[in-house]
């Protein structure tokens, strides 16, 4: 379909209004990724012989949480167009039958609703798992997922972890007891975006209940359901990478993301303490019966540096070396340690504030291992093919 097809109007444009619609292009609605353009969002643009531009643009639903940026993105664009004087924007709701067709150029013909991670998608996903809680999976998640997407890939990321979702307050999703929801556009959930990265958690759907004070108390049907949905009903579009922050431990929602997503690839969090190591191996063997392949291990916590160089070795050393070797034999091959994370103060703080060390402070010691990690796993490449590159040791 092009552009004309889906924007009648600009078949028959003037140059000065083809101008403008040039420009529209350049509008990316910001939960989707893709040209308003594209996605028939623009209803009518009308260029006077003074250079005066009225742009008319429909959001999916009354109350779109990205209507503000949409309207400012319009009205900038439309008003850098050449011969433009002046720009005025106006928005309006579509209808039912907009919102059908708009959803149908959002994920494809039909707009059928499917898996959209399965064995023969181009993405890479991959869950990271630890064998008990407290090791800082989550941080270290959130801070690859937008290490990522500052490489320039397209990321999407699960906060798997039901019971303990963090990933939210540590992305600046939730402040001050609000947290930002997701957009439903019928029976498709579009995820807020965050620092480049699509995200979705449990913590998005507790209404007005302030996720600090709000405790989710599921059975394992009930888990396996919500992994479902996430992966079915909430639309990340084309991506890269798919993370998956899951839950300490074995138990249901481990072996749910094994059903579901068989072909995904495994990154194991610890720390350096032996008994650490013990319990993430753990994890990583239930995954590897699900037919998942482990790519590497990340030891978190690895040592606290003083102003004078030296480290003091908080939680002892070698635990990440020995969940790499202990994961490490003929049938599947070297599994490499991608990196040791030291504890460091502003990386803890850039958590609690919502604005990631990997991007304000990219130099400290923690956040620049965080990136070293995000590039070792970037190498591996996308697709099908990229998952039996390895990871060249470094």
């Amino acid at each position: 379909m092009t552009a004309a097809e889906i924007t009648p109007g600009r078949a028959d444009a003037s140059p000065s209004e083809r101008a403008v619609w040039d420009a529209l292009d350049r509008v990316r609605d910001p939960e989707i990724m893709r040209p308003i353009t594209e996605l028939g969002m623009v209803q009518d643009v009308t260029v006077s012989e003074d250079g005066a531009t009225s742009v008319s643009i429909l959001l999916t639903i009354a109350g779109c949480p990205a209507a503000r940026r949409i309207e400012a993105d319009t009205q900038a664009a439309a008003a850098s167009a050449a011969g433009v004087t002046a720009a005025t924007v106006d928005v309006g709701v579509m209808t039912p039958t907009e919102r059908r067709a708009f959803t149908e150029r959002v994920r494809g013909p039909g707009g059928a609703r499917a898996q959209q991670f399965g064995p023969d998608s181009l993405t890479r996903v991959i869950t990271v798992t630890s064998g008990k809680g407290g090791v800082g999976k989550s941080s270290l998640t959130a801070g690859l997922a937008v290490a990522l997407a500052q490489q320039g890939l397209t990321v999407g990321l699960i906060d798997a972890d039901i019971f303990g979702f963090s990933i939210p307050g540590i992305l600046g999703l939730s402040r001050d007891g609000h947290v930002t929801q997701p957009t439903r556009v019928d029976d498709m959930i579009l995820p807020p975006v965050a620092h480049g990265v699509k995200v979705i958690s449990i913590g998005m759907f507790l209404g007005e209940a302030d996720p600090r004070t709000t405790a989710v108390s599921w059975r394992g049907p009930m888990l396996h359901r919500t992994i479902e949905q996430f992966l079915r009903d909430v639309w990340f579009g084309d991506l890269d990478v798919l993370l998956l922050d899951l839950p300490p431990g074995t138990g249901d929602i481990a072996i749910s993301v094994g059903q579901l997503l068989p072909h995904a690839e495994v990154l194991v969090v610890t720390t350096p303490q032996e008994a650490a190591a013990d319990v993430a191996v753990r994890s990583a063997l239930v995954a590897r019966q699900t037919g998942q392949r482990v790519i590497g291990v990340v030891e978190n916590m690895a040592g606290l540096v003083q102003p004078d160089g030296t480290v003091i070795d908080i939680f002892g050393s070698g635990g990440g070396a020995l969940v790499a070797e202990r994961l490490s034999d003929e049938e599947h091959g070297t599994v490499p340690l991608l990196g040791s994370v030291p504890l460091s103060p502003d990386f803890r703080a850039g958590g609690d504030s919502g604005d990631p060390a990997v991007l304000t402070d990219p130099a400290d010691p923690a956040a620049a291992q965080v990136i070293h990690v995000a590039q070792r796993v970037a190498s591996l490449g996308r697709g099908l093919a990229g998952r039996s590159l390895g990871i060249a040791t470094r």
